[in-house]
């Protein structure tokens, strides 16, 4: 029982292998009893050296993003996964989207699904936040014009560039309400636009997101 009370104080932040190995030091084989907490479903394994502890015994769910921070960087979580979380668009996500620098790459696990998609290092740089979790954790998610840019620009075969076919893309395919694209940060979208990746799509992001704030005032 006490044992599980030092596993609850986690919350649901990940622990690395080191800090599991602090509160296990009254045993004489702590990685044996690392395997066996595994078993025992008290501790879910996330990759090597990086574990949670079961939301059963902290009575708070894990923190998805900050595993997706933790488990492959340098990264950020975006895309739709971003979008869902700030509500900008309506369909629950269930896979984790990120960005980072490095190759992309899947992790199907017990835990969650995640994917990262590469990202130039001079277009990664802009708009990230960081974002708080209940219990005061934080984590690296892109701002909502980051999202929706990450989202455009690197879905592939996505190239378009009217303003009749980023409306269509925006309020039909993705679902998003005029009224969240007119509070976006058109600084951030300029600034995508500067990276000069599908720069002819990001202007009509950038005209369209103009033009409503534009009728909101």
């Amino acid at each position: 029982m006490r044992l599980e009370k030092k596993l609850s104080s986690f919350g649901g932040v990940p622990l690395t292998h080191g800090a599991l190995l602090s509160i296990l030091g009254e045993y004489r084989s702590p990685n044996d009893k690392i395997v066996r907490m595994i078993d025992d479903g008290l501790l879910l394994p996330i990759k090597r050296g990086l574990y949670a502890v079961s939301p059963e015994i902290t009575g708070k769910p894990l923190s998805l993003t900050l595993v997706a921070n933790l488990l492959y960087g340098p990264s950020y979580v975006s895309m739709d996964y971003a979008l869902y979380h700030y509500g900008i668009i309506p369909e629950r996500v269930v896979e984790v989207t990120s960005m980072t620098t490095r190759r992309g790459k899947k992790y199907d696990l017990a835990v969650g699904r995640f994917s990262y998609t590469h990202s130039p290092p001079e277009f990664y740089a802009i708009g990230i936040d960081r974002v708080e979790n209940p219990d005061k954790t934080g984590f690296l998610m892109a701002s909502p014009e980051k999202a929706l840019c990450d989202k455009l620009v690197f879905t592939r075969n996505l190239n378009i560039k009217s303003r009749e076919a980023i409306e269509k893309l925006v309020f039909d395919d993705l679902r998003i309400e005029e009224d969240s694209l007119a509070r976006f940060d058109i600084k951030v979208i300029e600034a995508c636009i500067d990276a000069d990746i599908k720069s002819d799509m990001l202007r009509a992001l950038q005209h369209l997101t103009h033009t409503l704030q534009r009728e909101v005032v």
